[in-house]
């Protein structure tokens, strides 16, 4: 699956991509006709398919370079080169269009933020506390399961806002391919250094059983890049995020973990425990 946003080249460095306009036909629910005779376009997933792009802009497929570029961490792919190689001119082009505006509605575009790297809090205050208090509450609710109920409320309710009624399954309102960008752009960028500091920072013998907290943090923070009223596997009053505890805790800079008895806040730049809290919340 290819990720948002994905173009096909000549090799001369001319682009072909879906623009602000076309892509604004297909989410609000029409369809584009390719220039050809080729089946005309009609999901969002299509958008970011090398393929339809090909179709749709009357190119042979395997006589055009493909590439990619996730917005939100900027990183650059190269696909396929499938003749002469001009990425560097492609990668120019494509850090300089608005990404803001070619964004579904349902995505909240913004920049990533790592609370480790962005942030350097020494202490935690009360006001920290309680939204900890808050962010167990929703760990006691769902658990590990907070990545899923993520990933299902993306999948089957934010499409609601656009279409006006919620499908059984409107997992193509956001795309597969917006979904990967967003959820392998915060994973390349904070995933793999944050759960290796908080590792090290509470030793071998504790590291371990702390990662599905810690994956559930990360879960609540990919959380904050859709728009959705309704929250899978989770109560909670519609149109708020049940997971906005964790939120604000990770853009207050702070990331904390849970190994079955104790909870804990780290913070500073090597995520580093600021407080323990060995008798519980």
């Amino acid at each position: 699956m290819c990720d948002w946003l994905s173009c096909n080249s000549d090799g001369k460095g001319k682009i072909f991509y879906f623009n602000a306009e076309q892509r604004r036909v297909i989410y609000d629910g029409g369809q584009l006709k390719c220039q050809g005779h080729a089946t005309p376009i009609r999901t969002r997933d299509e958008l970011d398919s090398h393929s339809s792009i090909a179709a749709y802009f009357c190119l042979v497929i395997d006589k055009v370079n493909k590439y990619e570029f996730r917005p939100l961490d900027r990183k650059f792919f190269i696909d396929q080169l499938n003749t002469t190689d001009d990425s560097s001119r492609v990668k120019r082009k494509l850090k300089r269009l608005d990404y803001r505006k070619l964004a579904p509605p349902e995505l909240i575009f913004k920049p990533l933020f790592y609370p480790f790297g962005d942030a350097n809090r020494k202490r935690v205050t009360a006001t920290d506390i309680d939204l900890l208090h808050k962010w167990a509450s929703v760990w006691d609710s769902v658990g590990d399961s907070v990545g899923a109920s993520v990933w299902a409320s993306v999948r089957d309710s934010v499409g609601a806002s656009v279409r006006a009624s919620v499908r059984a399954s409107v997992w193509d309102s956001v795309g597969d391919s917006v979904w990967d960008s967003v959820e392998n752009s915060v994973g390349d960028s904070v995933w793999d250094s944050l759960g290796a500091s908080v590792g090290a920072s509470v030793g071998a013998t504790v590291g371990d059983s702390v990662g599905a907290s810690v994956g559930a943090f990360v879960g609540a923070y990919i959380s904050s890049f859709f728009h959705c009223s309704i929250w899978k596997h989770i109560k909670h009053k519609k149109g708020e995020n049940p997971f906005q505890p964790g939120i604000d805790l990770w853009m207050q800079g702070l990331v904390p973990s849970f190994d079955g008895k104790v909870w804990r806040l780290h913070g500073g730049k090597k995520g580093e425990v600021l407080k323990v809290f060995e008798n519980g919340l």
